[in-house]
């Protein structure tokens, strides 16, 4: 790929792929990745997957589908202006919410809850399990078979123990190195959508209100803006044009401090920017700052308002019924699944027959996971 930087990662330098493969005769490397996630069920799958809101709460909230789109859009953006390789950018972002259950957080959080006995669970990992196994739709090897870089750059968080199972890509938290650039730009890339269109979403649920949020600086600044230079919008202008320019502030700050640590450090290749300290990608202090005073405001009126916690504490009943039915009598999972149990049991034991639970719900969709539970715990559902 031409006009690339040094630091960034290159189709002819790639770790390579779990099992060998020809190159692609039309596309890059990862433009073969990115089409593969998309072609992916785990992907159509988000559309149905809540970010905040669960998702028959409204056909206008955030779907982990639309949340990935807006990641990916942002992760160009700044991948081209800092030359970086922007087609791996866009693979680790439409990849990286793949392993994400129904219920977003909460959901996890109740899965995590039923599975430590068993290991635990986490989206991130569950995100490379989806592409490396749970994908099964291709004849000569398991998974997507993506590339080590899109893999990495999946694989944000990860425990020590884990990372040792995890061969390749689980290196780098052994090493206690940073992922590569596309990747350490797709996360911050995450961190930018997720706010921002939390506050969008939160205050057309009315959930947040214009006055609370002018309580944080990086709002109240942009909305200064806004009303000074229009005048007569409608709230829903009012909200766009002040949400639009917050992400612009973040995304220019984010572009030209990299730049600029760039530039500083010179690194010459991407293992460089692995080897650094702390990450390359990243906002200056002040934008920093004023970005966790927006994650602290969102987690203290937005994430623990009352509507929010009480639909959180309705699926996670959701979830630990499912786990603690499924677990207990495996042949209520769908045929193929209980297929899977079954091998696992005989292999692994209890762990292993759980873990095969867990792959069934994490890849349900909200109004799945809500339509199995009636199925199993109401008596007036036979089908």
């Amino acid at each position: 790929m031409n006009g690339l930087a040094a630091y960034a990662s290159q189709d002819q330098n790639s770790r390579g792929r779990r099992f060998a493969e020809a190159p692609p005769d039309y596309r890059s490397e990862y433009q073969r990745d990115r089409d593969r996630i998309v072609h992916s069920a785990a992907f159509r799958r988000l559309e149905y997957k809540t970010q905040v809101f669960v998702n028959h709460e409204g056909d206008l909230f955030r779907t982990r589908l639309t949340h990935s789109l807006e990641v990916a859009q942002i992760a160009r953006t700044v991948a081209r202006s800092l030359s970086l390789n922007e087609d791996l950018a866009e693979a680790i972002a439409l990849a990286h919410d793949l392993g994400h259950t129904p219920f977003g957080h909460a959901g996890q959080d109740a899965l995590n809850h039923c599975m430590r006995p068993y290991g635990g669970f986490e989206h991130n990992a569950q995100s490379l399990r989806v592409v490396d196994e749970l994908e099964d739709k291709y004849a000569a090897f398991r998974g997507l078979n993506l590339s080590f870089e899109t893999r990495e750059g999946i694989l944000k968080h990860c425990s020590l123990k884990r990372a040792r199972a995890l061969g390749d890509v689980g290196q780098r938290f052994i090493r206690k190195q940073q992922p590569g650039p596309e990747a350490q730009l797709a996360n911050v890339a995450d961190e930018i959508a997720y706010n921002n269109h939390d506050v969008d979403d939160g205050l057309r649920a009315r959930l947040l209100s214009i006055e609370q949020l002018r309580q944080v600086p990086l709002f109240a600044r942009h909305h200064d803006l806004v009303l000074r230079t229009h005048s007569g919008l409608s709230p829903k202008q009012e909200r766009h044009e002040t949400i639009r320019r917050m992400i612009n502030t973040l995304v220019t700050d984010l572009t030209e401090h990299t730049r600029a640590r760039l530039a500083r450090l010179k690194p010459g290749h991407p293992d460089e920017v692995r080897a650094m300290p702390r990450p390359l990608v990243g906002f200056g202090d002040e934008v920093q700052a004023e970005n966790l005073e927006l994650k602290r405001f969102l987690r203290e009126q937005l994430y623990r308002h009352h509507q929010v916690y009480r639909m959180t504490v309705k699926a996670q009943r959701v979830v630990k019924d499912l786990f603690g039915a499924l677990q207990a009598d495996p042949r209520l999972l769908l045929p193929e699944f209980f297929v899977q149990a079954e091998i696992a049991a005989r292999e692994q034991g209890a762990r292993g027959c759980a873990r095969v639970v867990a792959d069934y719900i994490a890849g349900m969709t909200d109004r799945y996971a809500i339509d199995e539970h009636e199925r199993l715990f109401d008596p007036r559902r036979l089908r």
